[in-house]
């Protein structure tokens, strides 16, 4: 008991301490307050007013009536009509729990004041009605506090004013017509007053200095007067957001420097629009009227603006054709009247000032023969819009000089008869069924596979240009069908074979096959003066004839070179069998057999494989592919002793030698130490390597898998340009997108995705692994068999 009944002495002292402690705290921050009034009132003169003030305790000042209190601090100040002269003083600003402070009235006594911003802070109250007294002001913004109430005629009495914003305020009533005797105004700012619900008034039209008024949100009812059109400066107009009624006045259409209308959004009863008067309008740039009712004709007055450049009209009800001359007299870049009844045709100067970039004309119901498109030499991008290939009555469609991607479609439109779109540099792969064409530029668009063996169904065709693409495989014979064809341009791509004989029954006036891969000899009709630039850079094209213009070997003299090659060739095996397949001539180690490196006559250097096993893998793949990015076969040698490929030697040897200084005893080697393997380098051996493996994979029919990709296997010349070799793994799926199956995992410890493995079953994502891993010794330069399987590069960049 004792215990207890002293527990609760220990809290009753407590209580009592802390209690006291505050007390003391009150009582002082109290008496701070109440010096802080006194020193006021001495700063103001001892005003008559303020006799009263005098303290009887330390919290006598808060029966005051000026002041306001709760818990005994000071959050309050009122001295209206209190006719005190002084300024308001900074150490006011001491009373730290101060919100309530009427409009400082000592600002009256100010008499130069000109310029009065008060925006974004807390005051509250009314506007005083006799804010007029402060005669000079030039500029009064009050935005963004908590004045409410009516906004005061005698505002209208501020004749100096230049800018009155009274923008965000709960304020109440309307907007006084006084506000019009502000002749002086320039900028006006009323928007976001929710509170308050008024006509426009037509005092407003007064404000012939007028450039800036801002309305938007602000309950305004009734129709827009007709005295808007008499605020001859006004540059920008916003009405938005309003609940606005009736016609719009030809009138708001005439201030001659009239240039921005933003909207005059939700005014959801307005039912007509005239526009008339329009050419007054000669500073306009944009006139947007979007998402109202707005009805009738769009005045055809609006296309002889002569400097407009956005329109936008959509989601009303407008109804008859677009102004006939819009885009005849500005430079117009958007025009957005979707979602309207209009009819008839789109104008046909739309696009007369070549700076539109955006019609939305959906949801109409425009008619009319779209017979062209001219947008070339411009910055387009991205897929051409699906509708535009399938218009009916297309019959030019000319988009060069852009960067569109995708591929053409299987179906165009079926009177389209001539296509440009050259130089888009990204397109991608050409499907489309091209029977209706007569002329075709496809030109510089990294178009890549082959030439459709349906191309005889292009039987309307007179001009094709495919040229400077990345198109593979031979020229089918089908293309001599089109017996219409006067121009064909195929030169700089990767065509390879023979050029079909039956292209010599083609009137060509114009033919270029030059900069391409092509072997044998030309068609007789093309053995003439001519043609002396069609077949250039061809190394194994030659002619029938001799001819001083065409550049080209005469095929006999090639055949008997040939022969006399074969015999030397026969000759050579005998010794180099047994004298140059020597240890100090080995270079490396294929997966089929050795690698040697052998000069003949100092013609140049050959590399030569001896091979052991799965010659015949080596053979099918290397006759089948033709790509600058693959090693480039030149013939086979096979007896009883010896099975042996031979194929260009590259003077830069193989990759992993420049990434990991491997060198052997061997002169070949030593540029190795003396280059600098540099990021453009790397750059140009990661793109030339991906085009050879691209080659493999997507252009050749059916695909090939490498199934040993390793930087070993990529060579290099001269410049540095890559080539994959070492196909002694390779695989031909059996059918286009079969998997093929093997018997046992091939690759090289570290390239080899780990699933790989796991299966049977083959495809060509087994070289993009590996390629992938390529990729990161070229990046960070470490081995791919650095490591065991849990620290290899692959491993660390997972």
């Amino acid at each position: 008991m004792k215990k207890t009944t002293l527990i609760f002495l220990h809290i009753s002292i407590y209580i009592s301490t802390f209690f006291h402690f505050l007390s003391h705290v009150n009582s002082q921050l109290s008496a701070q307050e109440q010096g802080i009034l006194l020193n006021l009132k001495k700063l103001w003169g001892n005003p008559e007013s303020l006799k009263h003030w005098i303290p009887t305790n330390s919290s006598s000042h808060c029966s005051w009536p000026e002041i306001t209190c709760s818990n005994a601090s000071i959050i309050g100040l009122s001295f209206r009509d209190y006719n005190i002269n002084g300024t308001v003083t900074p150490f006011i600003c001491n009373l730290k729990n101060l919100t309530t402070f009427d409009f400082p009235r000592a600002l009256y006594n100010c008499s130069k004041l000109e310029v009065l911003v008060l925006s974004q802070n807390y005051f509250h109250g009314a506007i005083p009605n006799d804010i007029h007294r402060m005669s000079r002001l030039r500029e009064l913004s009050l935005e963004g506090n908590n004045f409410d109430g009516n906004i005061p005629a005698s505002i209208g009495r501020l004749t100096e004013l230049r800018k009155l914003m009274l923008i965000t305020c709960p304020l109440i009533g309307s907007f006084p017509p006084e506000i019009g005797n502000l002749s002086n105004l320039e900028e006006l700012g009323l928007a976001d007053n929710s509170k308050i619900v008024s006509t426009f008034p037509s005092e407003f039209g007064k404000l012939k200095k007028l450039k800036f008024l801002w309305m938007a949100n602000t309950n305004l009812i009734g129709e827009i007067p007709n005295t808007i059109g008499e605020m001859e400066a006004l540059e920008h107009l916003d009405l938005s957001t309003n609940s606005l009624t009736g016609k719009i006045p030809d009138s708001l259409f005439m201030p001659k420097n009239l240039r921005i209308i933003p909207r005059v959004v939700k005014a959801l009863n307005l039912n007509f629009v005239d526009l008339s008067e329009n050419n007054l309008l000669k500073n306009l740039t944009s006139l947007a009227l979007f998402l109202n009712q707005l009805s009738g004709k769009i005045p055809d007055s609006i296309g002889r603006l002569p400097r407009l450049i956005h329109l936008g009209l959509f989601n009303n009800n407008f109804s008859g054709s677009l102004p006939l001359e819009l885009g005849s007299y500005s430079m117009l870049k958007r025009l957005w009247v979707s979602t309207n009844k209009l009819t008839g045709q789109l104008p046909e100067h739309l696009c007369d000032n070549g700076k539109l970039v955006e019609v939305i004309a959906s949801e109409n119901q425009l008619v009319g023969d779209l017979e062209l498109v001219k947008i070339y030499r411009n910055n387009f991008s991205g897929n051409i819009p699906s509708g535009l290939w399938t218009s009916s009555n297309l019959n030019m469609l000319m988009l060069s000089d852009n960067s569109f991607t995708g591929e053409l479609p299987e179906r165009l439109a079926w009177n389209l008869s001539r296509l440009e779109m050259n130089n888009n540099k990204n397109l991608l792969v050409l499907k489309a069924n091209l029977s209706g064409l007569t002329t075709l530029f496809l030109d510089q668009n990294r178009l890549s596979g082959t030439l459709p063996s349906d191309i005889n169904s292009w039987k309307l065709l007179n001009t094709l240009n495919l040229s400077r693409n990345e198109i593979s495989g031979q020229i089918p014979k089908e293309l001599g069908s089109l017996l219409g064809l006067t121009e064909l341009d195929l030169s700089e791509n990767q065509l390879s074979g023979p050029i079909p004989s039956k292209l010599g029954l083609l009137k060509l006036t114009s033919f270029n096959l030059s900069s391409n891969h092509l072997t044998g000899n030309i068609p007789s009709e093309f053995e003439n003066d001519a043609y002396a630039h069609s077949f250039l850079n061809n190394p194994g094209l030659c002619a029938n004839r001799p001819s001083r213009y065409l550049n080209l070997e005469n095929c006999s003299s090639r055949r008997q070179k040939s022969s006399k090659t074969y015999y030397k060739l026969i000759a050579w095996i005998t010794g180099l069998v047994v004298v140059v397949l020597l240890a100090n001539n080995l270079i490396g180690f294929g997966r089929s057999g050795h690698v040697y490196h052998v000069v003949i006559n100092h013609s140049g250097d050959i590399l030569e494989g001896k091979l052991e096993k799965e010659l015949m893998a080596k053979v099918q793949i290397f006759s089948s592919i033709r790509n600058a990015n693959m090693v480039k076969l030149l013939y086979c040698i096979s007896n009883d002793n010896s099975k042996l490929l031979v194929y260009k030697y590259l003077d830069n040897c193989s990759l992993d030698r420049w990434l990991h200084r491997k060198s052997r005893a061997t002169t070949f080697s030593s540029s190795v130490n003396h280059t600098i393997l540099d990021w453009s380098k790397r750059l140009c051996i990661a793109v030339g390597a991906t085009q050879g493996l691209s080659y493999m994979h997507r252009d050749c029919s059916p695909p090939i898998v490498h199934r040993d990709m390793k930087s070993s296997n990529i060579l290099l010349d001269l410049d540095f340009n890559a080539q994959i070799t070492d196909f002694g793994l390779a695989k031909i799926l059996i059918k286009e997108r079969e998997l093929a199956t093997m018997l046992a995992v091939a690759g090289s410890f570290g390239y080899t995705a780990p699933e790989y493995a796991r299966t049977t079953r083959i495809n060509e994502k087994i070289d993009v692994y590996s390629f992938g891993v390529i990729i990161l010794e070229l990046t960070i330069g470490r081995k791919a068999n650095d490591g065991d399987e849990h620290s290899s590069p692959a491993e660390w960049a997972l």
